[in-house]
């Protein structure tokens, strides 16, 4: 481990980890890990999935109790000073420390202000005082500058707004030391850097963060400490205005080794025309006269990776759900064709005997079925292809999981592992694997990589290319630019739900795009 050595009069930590040990049946999820964060400091935590960090997090905000009964738990945490055993979140919470998870703990249908105070809500006799619930929600909506009512349902904000109605809930609990996991995974750049720049302001009022993030340019942008962790173990321990940092440096720390690329080589072999859309058109599913995709043309060759940019809100994800099978959006038209020949989508098993196929961005939601097994979820789209007679074979059912899990890499305890217990690269792994044994001509991969680390990345971005060495169509949707130009061959853009430039990967930089979008009008062909 490479720690750094802090001057003997420093302050004492806010939060000091020493040898912390986390075990599970038959798994060493954590291994004399060491953590030290002070007061006022953002403090980044990185690592591939599955190598600790959620886990630790959870030790750390009381979700796994310590002593826990099975005897699985080692190490001491300090914070403020004192050894500290937490039986259960409240105990951390008592002492200020408020853990963000990914998949934010909000009720749509409740207003923030109920949002901000659900479970010690201000109360006068026994009674809701709502007058002074509403006020201290003006004054903590303010100190986060989101410009909302408190009488607002959540449902109805962003993801955006909804992570700093969390932070807000977090303030309303007197927070010292505020945990975010993975918090800009969802985000475009302007929400992600109002966030970042939320932080250092609670950073200067003495509030200290840990950010779990694989988004390495905001993790050197506003950490003053950082720890890399790696199959559950700390490697790597930063002080950042006194260490040299690099992203090369942490992604080496991360994976142990240098990655040298971060997109696979490859040598594209384009072939003949496999896909096309005609002026396809579709309008939102509840406001009836919103045209959402507007008279979009598009082609995909054979082998060829298109990708497509634009910002949230474009009409990207809604213009790839209505091709598969229609499933967003109403008075859907336009033209879908395979080979020269019209192809009927309208429905999703007709889009996948097409020779669709559909990664959803959300995989926990419309990708997976969590509860359900590895196997079970690799043959879902396909289960004519283990079954005989319309009865289901078990014994197939298993050895196609297992040969994915080989040709992916999968890191699971087995095929009959639920889905739930898996890291996210992993669960994109699955998913792709239930898609593969579809066996796709077009492949429509929707921010495929979101949430996953860089090594798991270039394992996906491997995978894409073989698919394409192989003959298959890609469609590419992804929000980091640096992405789609490594990766596609030809790269189009859309704005408002229309295409508004195409242009080849070759030579395209990221503010050619940028300025495609914001200067949107006749569609540009470069």
């Amino acid at each position: 481990m490479n720690a750094t050595t802090h001057d003997s009069a420093a302050p004492a930590p806010l939060l000091a980890l020493r040898g912390i040990t986390k075990r599970f049946p038959g798994v060493a999820a954590l291994e004399d890990v060491r953590l030290s964060v002070r007061a006022g400091e953002i403090h980044a935590l990185c690592g591939e999935n599955g190598a600790g960090k959620s886990t630790l997090m959870k030790v750390v905000s009381g979700v796994y109790p310590h002593p826990d009964h099975g005897g699985d738990y080692g190490g001491e945490l300090c914070f403020d000073g004192e050894v500290r055993r937490f039986a259960g979140i409240a105990d951390s919470e008592r002492l200020g420390i408020i853990i963000i998870h990914q998949e934010l703990a909000l009720v749509p249908q409740l207003s923030i202000a109920e949002n901000l105070f659900l479970g010690h809500e201000p109360a006068r006799l026994g009674v809701i005082d709502r007058m002074a619930m509403h006020a201290r929600a003006v004054e903590l909506l303010s100190r986060v500058g989101l410009r909302a009512s408190p009488q607002t349902p959540v449902g109805e904000l962003g993801v955006g707004q909804q992570q700093l109605v969390e932070i807000a809930k977090a303030l309303a609990k007197e927070v010292r030391l505020l945990i975010l996991d993975e918090p800009t995974a969802s985000l475009n750049d302007t929400d992600s850097d109002a966030l970042l720049d939320l932080l250092l302001e609670l950073k200067r009022q003495g509030i200290a963060s840990i950010l779990i993030s694989h988004k390495l340019k905001e993790v050197t942008r506003v950490a003053d400490g950082l720890t890399v962790l790696r199959d559950g173990r700390s490697i790597l321990s930063l002080d950042c205005a006194t260490d040299p940092i690099s992203e090369a440096r942490i992604i080496q720390a991360m994976v142990g080794r240098d990655l040298s690329e971060r997109y696979p080589p490859r040598t594209p072999a384009i072939g003949e025309l496999l896909f096309e859309l005609r002026d396809w058109r579709a309008f939102h599913p509840v406001q009836a006269g919103r045209e959402v995709v507007k008279g979009v043309d598009l082609t995909v060759r054979r082998g060829e990776i298109v990708g497509i940019a634009g910002l949230m809100g474009a009409g990207r994800t809604e213009l790839a759900m209505s091709v598969f099978g229609r499933s967003y959006g109403r008075r859907i038209s336009g033209s879908a064709w395979m080979d020269g020949r019209e192809v009927d989508v309208s429905t999703v098993p007709k889009a996948i005997a097409a020779g669709l196929a559909y990664v959803t961005e959300d995989r926990k939601s419309l990708g997976l079925l969590l509860e359900e097994s590895v196997a079970i979820n690799t043959t879902l789209a396909h289960l004519g292809g283990v079954s005989r007679a319309g009865v289901l074979d078990r014994a197939r059912e298993h050895q196609v999981a297992q040969d994915f899990r080989r040709q992916l890499g999968t890191r699971c305890a087995g095929v009959e592992q639920r889905v739930v217990h898996l890291s996210g690269g992993n669960q994109q792994k699955v998913v792709l694997a239930k898609w593969l044994f579809a066996g796709p001509r077009l492949l429509i991969l929707d921010e495929p990589t979101r949430g996953i680390d860089v090594g798991a990345k270039y394992e996906i971005y491997s995978l894409i290319a073989g698919l394409a060495a192989r003959g298959c169509g890609i469609l590419l949707i992804s929000s980091e630019m640096p992405e789609l130009l490594g990766l596609c061959d030809r790269l189009y853009v859309m704005n408002e739900g229309r295409m508004v430039a195409e242009f080849p990967a070759a030579g395209t930089t990221q503010e050619m795009i940028m300025g495609a979008i914001v200067g949107a009008g006749e569609v540009a062909h470069v």
